[in-house]
């Protein structure tokens, strides 16, 4: 019985299929061929960079980022990882992107200290704008569009993904940034996707405006914008950082 509905299947299957071709239709009038997808080199295992992308913290330095408030980036770099210097206020990117892959890895201080919004507190902001919450959410409550991989104070994420504090996880962000008419108006919200250690965390989720920690978001018209890192006092380290532009 299984054998004949199986069958069935595959025939109604195929002759959907052949359903949608018409009469005496050349399969290759929907082959495109030109322009042939770029090719690259994928890193070779997870979290490494491919060939395509912008390094923008390899361990080393801080050359490409500055402080917000102009000048150098005054985080601490050691390890392999910059760590938030209290008090310095937040670093970003000299570059500024609007649609892009973003990857990087963070990680809450072992020594646990504090709870809800005070505990391994920090945030990844795209265009300097929209913020990806980090935080120590591993066995810490807080409201649920504040915890980690959350939109702040807009989305709460799908799961809670967090590994302890004290281990290295994971942020791969695919962003979309608004659109907005000549008169300013916003006509596509901006969108983000992200995997937090490997797990969708935000699918697609609309970004209803700019991270606001009082009153509700709201769209100002701007251009290219930087990857910016929060300051909020706690230590939080970073590393492995690399964005492809789409």
């Amino acid at each position: 019985m299984k054998n004949i509905l199986f069958s069935a299947l595959a025939f109604l299957v195929a002759f959907g299929a052949c359903a949608q071709v018409k009469e005496g239709e050349d399969p290759k009038t929907t082959e495109v061929w030109e322009p042939a997808v770029k090719k690259i080199t994928p890193g070779k295992q997870y979290g490494a960079p491919p060939s395509d992308a912008i390094v923008l913290f390899d361990g080393k330095n801080l050359d490409k980022w500055e402080s917000g408030k102009g000048g150098p980036a005054e985080w601490t770099v050691a390890d392999g990882a910059v760590t938030v210097a209290a008090g310095k206020g937040v670093i970003q990117t000299k570059q500024k992107f609007d649609n892009y892959q973003l990857h990087i890895e963070w990680r809450a201080p072992s020594e646990i200290k504090g709870e809800g919004q005070g505990r391994g507190n920090s945030g990844v902001f795209m265009q300097g704008i929209y913020e990806v919450q980090v935080l120590d959410s591993y066995e810490s409550r807080t409201y649920s569009n504040g915890q980690a991989s959350s939109i702040y104070k807009q989305s709460p994420p799908l799961v809670n993904a967090t590994r302890a504090p004290g281990e290295w996880q994971t942020y791969d962000i695919i962003y979309t940034a608004p659109v907005f008419n000549d008169k300013g108006e916003v006509v596509h919200e901006a969108t983000v996707t992200v995997l937090h250690n490997g797990v969708v965390t935000q699918n697609h989720t609309r970004i209803w405006g700019n991270t606001a920690y009082i009153g509700s978001p709201t769209y100002k018209a701007h251009g290219k914008g930087p990857i910016m890192l929060q300051d909020h006092g706690n230590p939080v380290s970073f590393r492995n950082i690399w964005i492809r532009e789409m």
